[in-house]
């Protein structure tokens, strides 16, 4: 178990360029003893051409990506601390969008890589998707993170996601003093055919002490993968 929260033992002192409530929300760890909830709104959650929605559709199956557009969506994100199945320290960051008819959800969940220089980001429900993920504060201390590399795993197959197939997220989370709320932007697009699939909206976060609400069921993923 790591002495500190995982997000910064990659940053390291970029850490501390952070505004201090991303500070604060991304410290969550076991050794803070913290999670942390967000609630609050998406102002849009938006898609690409028509011909991607099938694979937003796809993805839902396993809980990664969301296939409706939609204004004004009421938004939870749970950062939920735990050691897996594998003695890991690992971050829960399960997104659910209260679409008209039906809630969705995207997981995720972190973990600190092996060399401990950045984040492994296991997406989905079986954790069939990896990606590296870099994090660095921008100047106004706000937090962009950036994914890299993606891998799909099942069984004995380990192979780089093609970038034909791929795509590339970027979050950008900041915290705005006069609203008293965190906002965040994501957009992913692929290299080939644009804009895919993102969200934009603002949260309120409060935290809670794992050792008394520990991890509610369902948040954990189905299966898990024990490589990095």
């Amino acid at each position: 178990m790591t002495t500190t929260s995982i997000f910064r033992t990659v940053m390291g002192a970029d850490f501390e360029r952070l505004h201090p409530q991303l500070q604060r929300r991304f410290s969550v760890g076991l050794a803070s003893g913290e999670a942390c909830t967000g609630r609050g709104v998406m102002d849009r959650i938006w898609h690409g051409r028509a011909f991607v929605k099938p694979f937003l559709a796809l993805g839902t199956t396993r809980n990664i990506l969301v296939p409706r557009a939609g204004r004004g969506v009421p938004f939870v994100i749970e950062n939920v601390p735990y050691s897996d199945g594998y003695g890991r320290e690992t971050v829960t960051f399960v997104r659910t969008f209260d679409l008209p008819g039906r809630a969705r959800r995207f997981d995720a969940q972190m973990v600190l890589s092996p060399k401990r220089d950045r984040i492994l980001d296991y997406l989905g429900t079986h954790q069939h998707l990896a990606s590296d993920l870099h994090f660095r504060a921008e100047p106004d201390g706000s937090l962009l993170i950036r994914s890299g590399e993606h891998r799909f795993r099942e069984g004995v197959v380990d192979v780089r996601v093609p970038e034909l197939v791929g795509a590339t997220a970027e979050v950008r989370e900041s915290y705005d003093d006069s609203a008293g709320r965190f906002r965040i932007q994501v957009r992913v697009v692929n290299r080939y055919f644009g804009p895919l699939f993102g969200y934009e909206g603002s949260f309120e976060a409060t935290y809670t002490d794992i050792r008394t609400c520990g991890v509610r069921p369902g948040l954990r993923p189905v299966r898990e993968e024990s490589r990095a």
